[in-house]
């Protein structure tokens, strides 16, 4: 009699009636699969999507690509030549568009500083014995070729198989595993006590770096934004260097 009475309401517990179908009796199966359901689905949200130019609601993909999700850091929507219509290439752009936008950072200031610590123009600088670097052009210019061309190489194979540049063999000095290793899992952001020393964007424990979700995600968006005004910015410095003026010429400094 006990056991008839456990079996029916095991039975009654299974059954679609009260489990709502089979995929609920899937679901019962385990704590842990109704965990991650329901974590999986709090991850697949997504902000609302925001536009780069919020007033106008029409315009169809030249104001509202389809292609374009908002899953990105400052994706706004801007695409009016269809670019990102291939997932592929719209990964390669924006990993093109991040490279080219620390650059664009690094030498806005640079030419700022260099300027205001010599006083010659940027554009002259490399031709200039008084400039700062006492480098010739042509060692300059090797040296460029040998360094960069390596470090280059090495994030072009990252790019299309990534942490493939962590392992010892393809790095010619000791603890590079360490150190070049992504430690925030994302392609473009490494993170670590390399690419982090600060901890920006996470912190460090038991000497283990430990990334921050929300923090990188804040620092995303930053940086992609000043990432695009200084390429913005320096091709106005490049307009002016053809008229010979410098940025700060033009501030009147």
């Amino acid at each position: 009699m006990a056991a008839a009475t456990s079996g029916a309401v095991l039975n009654g517990l299974g059954s679609s009636f009260i489990n709502g179908g089979k995929k609920s009796q899937a679901l019962l199966a385990g704590t842990n699969r109704v965990t991650s359901a329901k974590k999986s689905v709090v991850v697949a949200a997504l902000p609302p999507k925001k536009s780069w130019i919020p007033a106008v609601k029409g315009g169809g993909n030249l104001i509202n690509p389809e292609w374009l999700d908002g899953s990105l850091p400052g994706d706004y929507g801007f695409d009016p030549l269809g670019l990102g219509k291939d997932p592929a290439f719209l990964k390669w752009y924006r990993e093109a568009e991040l490279i080219h936008g620390r650059w664009a950072m690094a030498a806005v200031v640079g030419i700022f500083v260099g300027q205001a610590w010599s006083g010659i123009p940027w554009f002259e600088a490399g031709a200039d014995p008084g400039a700062i670097a006492p480098f010739s052009f042509g060692s300059l210019l090797g040296t460029q070729l040998l360094l960069m061309g390596w470090v280059e190489s090495k994030r072009w194979v990252d790019f299309f198989n990534p942490e493939s540049q962590s392992v010892e063999w393809a790095t010619p000095w000791s603890r590079t595993a360490e150190n070049f290793a992504n430690a925030t899992g994302e392609q473009g952001y490494p993170g670590g006590k390399f690419f982090d020393p600060l901890c920006l964007a996470g912190t460090i424990k038991d000497g283990v770096y430990i990334p921050d979700t929300e923090k990188l995600d804040r620092l995303k968006v930053a940086e992609i934004k000043h990432a695009r005004l200084a390429m913005v910015a320096m091709l106005i410095f490049y307009f002016e260097a053809g008229q010979g003026k410098t940025p700060l010429g033009a501030l009147g400094l």
